[in-house]
């Protein structure tokens, strides 16, 4: 098969962002931007069917498409890495100073939505640049270590040695628990202002309590790696490699599933039932992470596949974008502010929404990506991130 020119080479990236993408919109739509609430008074099969719906998506999506994304952050930093080693310039300092242009915007779609990633991206990704000119197998053990979650394994042996521990919800659930306060309420301020105070503690604990941390600095390593050993350029080679991906993937996806839904239930102590719970919840969705990523790539290697999967592109291309319009344009549907549609829409209807919004934003995108170079607000970031610079 023959080696792609770096345009093309890059279409298939495009495209998993741009799926990655759509699919976190339509989590977001189902979950009312982080506002969940059931409409009252629905039929017993519309209630049935926006339960199936959701189980559906979440099992799915749930977990996933922010760690395809995050692997995907992990490409761009090393072909941004390798493309300015290759004029003779170092991109570190640089690439932590795009990390804090990416953080205010971050900041700006957290005053819409608290469930915001491009903050945490930010943050972890500070940890990926003592790692950037460090031989692949040392990075790669690191991976391996941040993979397991040392912390919750901490955890784990402490509530092993000392059995009947008590432990309280986490400390996320009561901030979560004021969002009654200012999301159904109509003024936009309120909204902002609950967002960035209460709605980050609440985004953040969570994501620690979750091991967030640790599996994106994880996946942005992995990510790195593959684009510097080149598994994304279309050759029978590397489509062996995604082949083996996604057979070891489903291999350790099944019984990591299994034991999520039928036995991590029966452990008694409740310290080590939650840290289990997290440990394993964590290695699951990261199982069928790649089961999703590997499938979308291997069907990328087939003409007629690709003409269907670009359609993702142009979205993939300007993802920073597409991010926050998404954000803008859902808490504007649903939230008190808007149309506050959180009151009307279960499953079903959100995410017809959902749909109507990812279809939107890609044709959005392909108009816009004809007749421009770089996204609105991937053009902005470009601009900051150079300035003052000669490039």
């Amino acid at each position: 098969m023959q080696q792609l020119n770096t345009k093309q080479r890059l279409l298939n990236v495009d495209a998993v962002r741009g799926f990655a993408l759509v699919s976190i919109m339509l989590l977001h739509n189902l979950e009312h931007f982080d506002f969940f609430f059931k409409p009252k008074n629905l039929p017993n099969w519309m209630i049935q069917l926006d339960q199936t719906i959701w189980d559906s998506t979440f099992f799915l999506f749930a977990g996933k498409s922010y760690a395809m994304f995050a692997f995907l952050f992990g490409v761009t930093f090393f072909i941004q890495m390798n493309n300015q080693a290759k004029r003779g310039n170092d991109f570190r300092l640089r690439f932590a100073w795009r990390l804090l242009l990416l953080f205010m915007f971050g900041m700006v779609n957290s005053a819409f939505y608290e469930g915001d990633i491009l903050t945490l991206y930010a943050f972890v990704g500070l940890f990926l640049i003592p790692f950037a000119k460090l031989k692949s197998k040392v990075v790669l053990i690191v991976a391996f270590l941040l993979f397991l979650q040392p912390f919750e394994i901490g955890k784990l042996i402490y509530y092993l040695q000392n059995p009947g521990i008590e432990v309280g919800d986490p400390q996320s659930w009561a901030y979560f628990g004021k969002l009654n306060e200012y999301i159904p309420e109509s003024s936009l301020i309120e909204t902002i202002k609950g967002n960035l105070t209460n709605g980050k503690k609440a985004v953040w604990l969570w994501s620690w309590e979750n091991g967030r941390f640790f599996h994106l600095l994880c996946l942005f390593i992995l990510g790195m790696v593959a684009s510097k050993k080149n598994l994304f350029v279309l050759t029978n080679k590397n489509k062996r490699f995604w082949l083996k991906v996604f057979i070891v993937s489903i291999i350790l996806f099944i019984p990591l599933f299994y034991i999520q839904k039928n036995l991590i239930g029966s452990i008694d102590d409740k310290a080590i039932r939650v840290t289990v719970k997290a440990i394993e919840k964590s290695w699951t969705n990261f199982a069928f992470t790649f089961v999703l990523m590997s499938g979308f790539l291997l069907l990328y290697f087939s003409k007629f596949w690709q003409k269907i999967l670009n359609i993702f592109s142009p979205m993939g291309k300007m993802s920073l974008s597409n991010y926050i319009f998404q954000t803008i344009i859902g808490t504007t549907l649903y939230y008190g502010f808007g149309f506050g549609l959180y009151k009307y829409t279960g499953a079903t209807y959100s995410l017809l929404i959902g749909i109507v919004c990812s279809i939107i934003l890609i044709t959005f995108s392909s108009w816009w990506m004809k007749n421009h170079k770089r996204g609105p607000l991937e053009q902005i970031w470009h601009n900051l991130t150079w300035l003052n610079s000669k490039k």
